[in-house]
C-alpha cells in the first residue's frame, strides 16, 4: 500500500510507515502546483498532511484507491470531510496533540506583552540603549480574561494562576464544578471584557464566535488592555483592533493566527509596533510535532492493515459488522442530541441517556459519542467530533450517564436523552417505525409527539383552544412558510398544548415575533436538526 507524507510531518511519523513492510512511503518535499499533485495522488491508498495540503474533492476523485487521509493536526479545515465521507474515506486527526504547545506560545505572548520584550529587542538590535521607552507592566494581580475554556483554555490558566494573576473565564458551556476546579471565576462575556487586563480568545471560530471581539467589545474593554489570539483567525475583528490600537485603548495585541492566512504582505497589521506577530507557530514545537506525526502515523497503520478505526473524524471506531447494527442509532442519537442542546440553557451539569428495549442490547458507546456530538457543536463548532467529545464533556463539567432500561414507553426500542442545569431538565426521545426504521422524536420534555427529525422544527406551548390549528397554519401562509408535517399534544381539553410543526424552511423573524405577541403561546422555539 502506498502512503503519501506532505507537509514535513516528522520523521518519528515517517519512520512508523516505514517500519511496515506492506507501505511503500513516499515523502514530498516542498508543495506542488495543484495538476502536479494531482498525478502524485493516482495510486495512493493514504494520504498524511498537516495544514498546508488542500485534499479536496478534485483530488479524491484522482485518487480511487485511496482510503484514508490524516491530518497531523486537530483542525481538518484543509481536508473535503464531506466529500471524504460520500466516498469511504476516512479521515482521521490528532486530537490534543498541540495543547502544551499553544498554551505555552499564549502565555509567552502574555509575557511578551506585559514587557515589550520584542520591541526591545529590536532597539538593541538597531545598536540603541533606551530604558525609558520600555516600561512594562507585571503580571501577578491582574486580571486575565479567558475566552473559552477548553483544553488550551485551562491549561493557560494554570499558568496564569502561578504567576499570581486572577483569572476569569468565559465559556458557556463550563460548569460551575469545573470552574471551582480550575480555580477560575466563572464569568459572563460582558464582564470579562470590562474587567479584564488581558484578554485571550481559545474558543472555535463558529457563526457565533466569529467577530466576537469587535469595535463595540472593544470600546467597553479598560483603557490599555492587552489582547491575544493563538486561536482562530477571525474571532478578533483585525479591521477594529487596528482602530483601538491606534486611538490608544488597546496597549497591545499579539496574534498567531488571521482572517486570511498568510498574512498579506500590505496588512496594516505589519505596521503597528505595538503588535506582536507569529506566523502560526501554536503546534510548531519538536515535541508536538512528533506527537501528532506518530499518532496519525499509528492511527493510518491500525486502519489499513487491520481494519481497526481509531481519532476519525468521519465514522465510529467501530468493526464493519457492529457499524451496520449501530448505524441508525447513530444518527437518531446526533439529532436528538441537537435538539436537547438547542431547547436546553447553555450551562448543564449532567445528561442522561436512556437505551430501552432492543437498543439496550446495541454497543452504547458509539452511539452516546454522537449524542455527544450533537449536543457539543454549539460549545465546540467544527473541531467537535465522535473522537473528542468525552473529553470536551469532561473539560465543560458535563456529567454524562448511559442507563440501560429494558421497560419503559411502548416501543419496542427507544432512545433518551435529557438534560439537567439548575433550571430543571430538558428532554427528548426517538424510536423507528416500520421495517425500514424510519427515525421519529417521540417524546419532548415527557410529552408525547411525533416528528421526523430533520430539517427545521418549530415548536410552542400552548392554549388548547379552538382555531389555533387554523392561526398557526394560516400565519405560515402568509409568511410563505410551508409546512411539512404537525404533531399536538395536550395535557387536558382546554389546558396546555405542545405543538411541534416539521417546516421546510426557517420562519422570518416578522413571523416569530407575531407568534410571541399572542398571549395563549409561550415557549416559541426554532431548532435546526
Amino acid at each position: 500500500m502506498h502512503i503519501l507524507v506532505c507537509d514535513g510531518v516528522s520523521e518519528k511519523g515517517v519512520a512508523h510507515f516505514r517500519a511496515q513492510s506492506q507501505f511503500q512511503v513516499t515523502v514530498l518535499e516542498g508543495r506542488l502546483g495543484e495538476e502536479e499533485f494531482l498525478k502524485r495522488v493516482a495510486d495512493v491508498d493514504a494520504i498524511v498532511v498537516r495544514s498546508a495540503t488542500k485534499i479536496t474533492r478534485r483530488v479524491m476523485e484522482a485518487a480511487p484507491r485511496l482510503k484514508a487521509v490524516g491530518r497531523a493536526g486537530v483542525g481538518v479545515d484543509n481536508v473535503d470531510v464531506e466529500a471524504a465521507t460520500e466516498r469511504g474515506i476516512v479521515v482521521m486527526n490528532t486530537p490534543g496533540g498541540n495543547t502544551i504547545s499553544t498554551a505555552e506560545l499564549t502565555f509567552s505572548m502574555i509575557m511578551a506583552l506585559a514587557r515589550r520584550i520584542p520591541q526591545a529587542h529590536m532597539s538593541m538590535k538597531a545598536g540603541e540603549w533606551d530604558r525609558k521607552s520600555f516600561d512594562g507592566t507585571e503580571l501577578s494581580g491582574k486580571a486575565l480574561g479567558i475566552c473559552g475554556m477548553g483544553r488550551i483554555g485551562g491549561q493557560v490558566a494554570r499558568r496564569a494562576i502561578a504567576f499570581g494573576m486572577r483569572v476569569l473565564a468565559y465559556d458557556p458551556y463550563l460548569s460551575l464544578s469545573r470552574a471551582r476546579a480550575l480555580q477560575v471565576e466563572l464569568a459572563e462575556i460582558d464582564e470579562v471584557i470590562e474587567r479584564s487586563d488581558f484578554i485571550t480568545v481559545h474558543m472555535p471560530l463558529t457563526d457565533e464566535t466569529r467577530g466576537m471581539i469587535s469595535a463595540a467589545q472593544i470600546a467597553r474593554m479598560k483603557d490599555g488592555v492587552y489582547l491575544v489570539n493563538c486561536a482562530r483567525g477571525g474571532i478578533i475583528n483585525e479591521t477594529d483592533l487596528v482602530a483601538g490600537i491606534k486611538s490608544g485603548k488597546v496597549a497591545g495585541a499579539a496574534l498567531d493566527v488571521y482572517e486570511t492566512e498568510p498574512l498579506p504582505k500590505d496588512s496594516p497589521l505589519r505596521g503597528l509596533p505595538q503588535l506582536v506577530m507569529t506566523p502560526h507557530l501554536g503546534a510548531s514545537t519538536k515535541e508536538a510535532q512528533e506527537s501528532v506525526g506518530v499518532e496519525v502515523a499509528e492511527s493510518i497503520t491500525d486502519y489499513l492493515i487491520n481494519g481497526a478505526v481509531c481519532n476519525a473524524v468521519n465514522m465510529p471506531s467501530l468493526d464493519a459488522t457492529t457499524y451496520l447494527l449501530v448505524k441508525p442509532y447513530l444518527q437518531l442519537g446526533e439529532k436528538l442530541g441537537r435538539l436537547v442542546a438547542q431547547l436546553a440553557p447553555k450551562r448543564n451539569d449532567r445528561l442522561v441517556i436512556t437505551y430501552g428495549g432492543k437498543a439496550a442490547e446495541v454497543p452504547a458507546d458509539p452511539v452516546t459519542r454522537f449524542v455527544l456530538k450533537g449536543f457539543l457543536e454549539m460549545a465546540g463548532g467544527k473541531d467537535v467530533n465522535q473522537v473528542n467529545v468525552r473529553a470536551l464533556a469532561s473539560q465543560l463539567g458535563l456529567m454524562v450517564e448511559e442507563v440501560k432500561a429494558l421497560e419503559g414507553p411502548d416501543y419496542n426500542e427507544w432512545l433518551h436523552v435529557a438534560a439537567y442545569s439548575g433550571d430543571g431538565k430538558v428532554s427528548a426521545g426517538g424510536t423507528f417505525f416500520g421495517a425500514s426504521l424510519h427515525p421519529r422524536i417521540v417524546r419532548i420534555n415527557g410529552r408525547s409527539v411525533e416528528c421526523v427529525p430533520e430539517g427545521v422544527l418549530f415548536l410552542m406551548n400552548n392554549k388548547d383552544r379552538p382555531g389555533m390549528v387554523g392561526y398557526i397554519g394560516s400565519l405560515m401562509g402568509r409568511h410563505a412558510v410551508n409546512i411539512a408535517s404537525m404533531s399536538l399534544s395536550r395535557d387536558k381539553v382546554g389546558g396546555e398544548a405542545l405543538t411541534v410543526l416539521n417546516l421546510d424552511s426557517v420562519p422570518p423573524e416578522a413571523l416569530m415575533e407575531e407568534v410571541r405577541r399572542d398571549g395563549d403561546i409561550s415557549n416559541v422555539r426554532v431548532v435546526k436538526l
